[in-house]
């Protein structure tokens, strides 16, 4: 099946399946004998950060938000534990939603990977879900990003706009998707031949904000002009070089555009909302877990978002050559290797 048809399917039964929640599906969905009200369907949500962190968290909260609008909160119950960075703080929500009959526990963010695995055998009926990572389990699913795709993409664009010749990459931690998305950078600054060099700093945190701005403010101190970095700590980082006018960010996870319109240059977009609902869409199927679901461009789950604000200060050539790019990653003509 095409990746358009197999996604379009998705979509169209997305809302049929949400509206089944009222008949059934899984554990505590059940409808009783009597034709008593069934039972909501229980989704828990377990962030490191916030609901509205402008970055990681807060799109997978709205797309969950969304699925309960569209199902009606008769339907679908969501609960929501927001600041639990460290996996243990995270490990005694989990365990709490799991042992409360949820039917559906995501536990969001690649930290969380060792806690899930733990957990989840003690809970077999309950479904989790967790990312970014690949390790599934009977009742775990684990999700993706290919991040290194848009940051192939972002890293040519910034490497064809540097004008000093300089860009920098503020990190989180070296794990997960954020280091897929560095590397994707660094080869597509390379790709764009421009002879330009690539400063990269790690925080060592995917939530601390204010070393974000720290690194970069180094990174501009020495002369970067073109920044970019992951995770929701990014923020820190996107206000720093919001103050410096004519340096450029380039953002990832979110289309940030609104929190900086002068500085944030494009983004690529992560689009939760059809995997959210193809977990939902298997837990309904009898499908607890065991699956590798992941996020790209081929997918049609990740894109690449200009700033309509900005984009007319990208010259017309440099454009169309990462279109182009973008073009071949999605057709598969082009692959981003992260062991290079």
């Amino acid at each position: 099946m095409s990746k358009t048809s197999y996604w379009t399917q998705v979509a169209a039964t997305g809302l049929l399946v949400l509206l089944l929640f009222v008949t059934g599906c899984g554990s505590g969905t059940t409808s009783s004998p009597d034709g008593a009200k069934p039972k909501k369907f229980r989704i828990a949500l377990v962030l490191p950060s916030t609901v509205d962190d402008l970055s990681w968290a807060q799109p997978m909260y709205e797309s969950l938000k969304k699925l309960q609008t569209a199902a009606g909160q008769d339907a679908v119950e969501l609960s929501v534990s927001e600041r639990l960075g460290r996996p243990i703080e995270a490990g005694t929500a989990i365990r709490q939603y799991a042992s409360q009959g949820y039917d559906i526990v995501f536990a969001h963010g690649a930290q969380f990977q060792s806690i899930v695995k733990e957990i989840a055998h003690e809970f077999p009926k309950v479904t989790f879900a967790y990312g970014a990572g690949y390790l599934t389990g009977p009742n775990i699913f684990a999700y993706d990003i290919e991040a290194q795709e848009g940051g192939y993409l972002l890293g040519l664009l910034a490497g064809k706009m540097s004008k000093s010749k300089i860009v920098g990459i503020v990190g989180p931690m070296e794990a997960g998707h954020g280091v897929k998305f560095n590397k994707g950078f660094q080869q597509g600054v390379i790709a764009s031949k421009a002879g330009v060099t690539t400063r990269i700093a790690y925080t060592g945190s995917f939530t601390d904000v204010v070393k974000a701005g720290d690194i970069a403010k180094t990174h501009m101190d020495a002369g970067a002009d073109v920044l970019t970095g992951s995770s929701q700590q990014s923020v820190g980082a996107v206000k720093a070089v919001a103050g410096k006018p004519g340096i450029y960010w380039m953002s990832t996870d979110a289309d940030q555009t609104y929190l900086a319109p002068d500085t944030i240059l494009a983004s690529q977009v992560y689009k939760w909302d059809q995997l959210v609902t193809k977990i939902v869409d298997l837990r309904k199927q009898g499908v607890i877990g065991g699956q590798h679901l992941t996020l790209s461009f081929k997918q049609g789950l990740l894109e690449l978002r200009y700033n309509p604000k900005l984009i007319g200060k990208i010259p017309p050539d440099v454009l169309a050559v990462v279109k182009q790019a973008e073009k071949d990653i999605t057709d598969g003509t082009l692959t981003i290797d992260v062991f290079k």
